[in-house]
Order: structure tokens, then C-alpha cells, then sequence
């Protein structure tokens, strides 16, 4: 979770299930207990990831409607959906990517926030089929995964990465076609993002320049499902002592989807 998007948070969670693929149960009831009880352990360990809330339950959701009469039964139906649940996730995240790739045309200047591996796959995907493309990467402060954005877009032909401070991305999105992100979830007209991306939006719609969000359809959510913010360390932010004051550090902030130009997902564009 320190270090990868949340769809890849969610594949090795899914993963990790398949340790009860095997092993000894009493009852199917109790090894769809013991199912449930390490899921939830997954779910709880950040509330904000909407595609790993989505592969638990329909993992868990998957054992207990079926009708089996054995725990070797049950544990058939665990490996089964778990193939399925990444597969789904893997496939949405390179069918979004390649939905993102057309709209880069050659020539264009995109301004980036964060690290996103969809986002950085519409990139490449781009970049290989001949478009040249110019991006200005922002560092995305406190955690600076932007840097790592910047030096994978280097390593790309036809990319020409730049990268920012966060501070001044206001003075580079007049020069810029399009702001594209990557998302952590869209809860009805809300999209959570890393800290930052409403500044860059509420910035990008003042000058004109259209945002686009991709990522996979999973992690659009119609309800039911309460974001929860991550308040992060705030040695991640200044390692002194902070005397006389608090440090503040969320993960994510709430942008409304009105300043969106569209959400890119493995079924397609969707225009705001």
C-alpha cells in the first residue's frame, strides 16, 4: 500500500486468499467463517481502496451463495472466483489504459498528478504507436511518487518528461492540453484521488484545459460504499519534532466530478 496503485493493493489481496485453497476445515459454515473473518482483516486494512472493498465481497459474497455440500467444494469455488476477480481487474486496468491511448494525439502536452499504472500504460500505449507527447509530472507531495512516474515516462521513446512541484502546476496548465489522472474510486459525483488532484482540477476547468480520469470501471461506485480517508504519518511531511503545531497529512482529497471532462474505463469514454 506504500508503494502500488490500489487495483495491484487488490490483486495481491485476492492473491493472498488462495491460502485457503488448501487445508482442513471442519464444515463448509466454518471455512466460510474463516473466509470471511480474513477478508474483512484485508477490507479494514485501508476503507478508501474501493476495488479491494469490491474483490473481497465478491470473493466472499462468490463461497457463500454457492450450493456446495463440501469444503473441498468450497475451496474449488474460492480458486475459481480468485482467478476471475484478477483477471477482471488486470483486463479492466489494460482495456482502460487502451481506451486512454486514443485520446493522445501527437504533439500534445499532458500535465499528470500522482502515479498511476493505467495512466502510465495509455502513455506508453501512445508513445508506441508513433504519438509524441510532452508531460509535465507533478511530484505529488509528501510521498513523491511523482518522481517515480517521471522516471518510468523518461525510459519511454517519444515521451518527454518534465517534472514539477506540486505548487507549480498552476503555471504549466496553460501550456498544457489535458490533465490526466488515475483514480483511487468515483463515489456518485465525487472523485478520491491522491491529495492535490482538486487544486489541479478547480486550476485545469479555470483556464480551459479539459481533465480526464482513467482507471477501471470496478472503481466506479453507485453507492453504498462510505470513503474513508487515510490520515498518513507526519514524518512523511517534516522529520523534526513538530513543537507548538499538528501536522496535517491526508492521503486524498475530494474533487467534484463537474470539473471533469471525462472518466476513461475498460467500457469505454464517459463525458461530464
Amino acid at each position: 500500500m506504500q508503494t502500488h496503485s490500489s487495483s495491484v493493493v487488490a490483486v495481491k489481496a485476492a492473491d493472498a486468499l488462495r491460502q485457503f485453497t488448501d487445508g482442513d476445515y471442519p464444515t463448509v459454515e466454518e471455512f466460510q467463517r474463516t473466509l470471511e473473518r480474513n477478508a474483512s482483516a484485508l477490507r479494514r486494512a485501508n476503507p478508501s481502496h474501493a476495488s479491494l472493498q469490491n474483490a473481497m465481497r465478491e470473493i466472499v459474497d462468490s463461497v457463500d451463495e454457492a450450493e456446495v455440500e463440501s469444503v473441498a467444494a468450497a475451496q474449488d469455488v474460492l480458486a475459481d472466483t480468485i482467478t476471475e476477480v484478477i483477471d477482471t481487474i488486470e483486463n479492466g486496468k489494460s482495456r482502460a489504459a487502451e481506451h486512454g491511448a486514443e485520446l493522445f494525439e501527437d504533439g500534445m502536452t499532458i500535465l499528470t498528478h500522482d502515479y498511476s499504472s493505467t495512466v502510465l500504460e495509455a502513455l506508453e500505449r501512445a508513445a508506441q504507436s508513433g504519438t509524441h507527447l510532452e508531460v509535465y509530472v507533478t511530484e505529488a507531495r509528501p510521498r513523491y511518487l511523482g518522481r517515480k512516474t517521471a522516471r518510468v515516462l523518461s525510459g519511454i521513446d517519444r515521451i518527454d518528461a518534465h517534472l514539477v512541484v506540486d505548487s507549480a502546476a498552476g503555471h504549466f496548465l496553460p501550456e498544457c492540453d489535458r490533465v490526466v489522472t488515475g483514480m483511487s474510486c468515483i463515489v456518485e459525483d465525487t472523485l478520491y484521488n491522491r491529495i492535490g488532484t482538486y487544486p489541479i482540477a478547480a486550476t485545469a476547468d479555470d483556464v480551459g484545459v479539459p481533465m480526464t480520469v482513467i482507471g477501471s470501471g470496478a472503481k466506479i461506485i453507485e453507492g453504498g460504499f462510505a470513503f474513508e480517508n487515510e490520515i498518513r504519518s507526519p514524518s512523511e511531511v517534516m522529520r523534526e519534532p513538530a513543537e507548538g503545531f499538528a501536522v496535517e497529512n491526508p492521503a486524498y482529497d475530494a474533487t467534484p466530478t463537474r470539473l471533469l471532462d471525462s472518466v476513461v474505463t475498460d467500457e469505454g469514454v464517459q463525458q461530464y
